[in-house]
Parts: C-alpha cells; sequence; structure tokens
C-alpha cells in the first residue's frame, strides 16, 4: 500500500505518520518535502511548486515498493497553489502548470489519507506559521480531492479525524492493516 498522508500545516501529518510507523515498520516514510528544499519564503509559490517536485520525484522513485507512507502529496501542493490564488498571493501561471504534474503523479498513490483541523483536537500555530494560509489550503485541498473524484482522477481517500489515536485507527482500517 502506498499512503500519502495530505493535510494543511500543523494538522497532525507528522504525528499521524510517526505513530503508523511505529506500528508499522515494514513501511518506508517519505517525510516532508519542505525539508529537501531551500527556501527563504516557506508561504511562496515556489517554494510550494520546488516540494510539489520533491514529492512527484520521491513518488516516481520509490513506484517499486508496496510499503510507503509519504508525508504530503501532490495534491497538497495543489491545494497550496490555489490557496494563495484565492487570498490574492498566487501565481496563475505556477498553478496551470503544476496540474499537469499533479494529475500525472496520482497513479503512484493508492490511498489519500486526509488529516483534517479538528476544533476539538486543536493544534495551535502562531502568527508566522500564516494560520490564513492554512484554513485556505485545507478548503482547497477538499475542493480539489472533490473535483479529481468527480473526474475519476483520485485514488481513494479516506478523511481521518479525532484524536491521534483515532486517526491511526482510521488509516489503518482504511489501509486494510
Amino acid at each position: 500500500m502506498r499512503i500519502v498522508v495530505s493535510g494543511t500545516h500543523a494538522s497532525g501529518k507528522s504525528t499521524l505518520i510517526s505513530d503508523f510507523h511505529a506500528a508499522h515498520p515494514e513501511y518506508s516514510v517519505l517525510g516532508d518535502p519542505f525539508d529537501d528544499i531551500e527556501s527563504e519564503a516557506p508561504s511562496s509559490a515556489a517554494s510550494f511548486v520546488a516540494q510539489l517536485r520533491v514529492t512527484v520525484s520521491r513518488l516516481r522513485e520509490t513506484a517499486g515498493e508496496g510499503s510507503v507512507i509519504s508525508e504530503r502529496g501532490p495534491v497538497d501542493f495543489l491545494a497550496y497553489l490555489t490557496a494563495l490564488e484565492v487570498l490574492g498571493r498566487g501565481d496563475g501561471a505556477l498553478l496551470s502548470r503544476a496540474q499537469e504534474l499533479i494529475e500525472s503523479s496520482l497513479t503512484h498513490i493508492d490511498l489519500i489519507a486526509v488529516v483534517l483541523l479538528d476544533a476539538r483536537h486543536p493544534i495551535d500555530v502562531p502568527d508566522d506559521e500564516d494560520p490564513e494560509l492554512r484554513e485556505a489550503m485545507e478548503s482547497a485541498l477538499l475542493d480539489a480531492l472533490d473535483d479529481l473524484e468527480r473526474t475519476g482522477a483520485a485514488p481513494p481517500t479516506v478523511i481521518l479525524t479525532g484524536s491521534p489515536g483515532e486517526r491511526l485507527t482510521q488509516l489503518e482500517k482504511a489501509a486494510g492493516l
């Protein structure tokens, strides 16, 4: 099973992946692509395109591996680029070019697990973490997944909610573990 854990920043993705890997060490973990880029403007369109390229490359390079869990996937960066557009901070040309790359990479994913913000289990972020972008991205992510599902382009998707333990249980069930 090739799983991508998607969601906006500071939503609990890293915790979920850590918990999942502890329970299923046979899975290779592909960490946050942000760690593999150099960016002076982490919330810029250029940063998100760079992370998209890293993500797509990783998915292609590990295509032969059966047990992979990845922090972030191509749809995450479509959502970030769309959210920047909605907030008036985007680059439409980058968004258009990224869409082709995103759609072609979805074949390397068996399951998208979406970690949503949860008011019952909040993760507070400081203002320098761009809370406005955080919320806009989550909305754009859900819209993008709906659009991909309508066209038949999306891999199976599961929405994860609740406590970290509840999210792990939901992910394991969706992955057939």
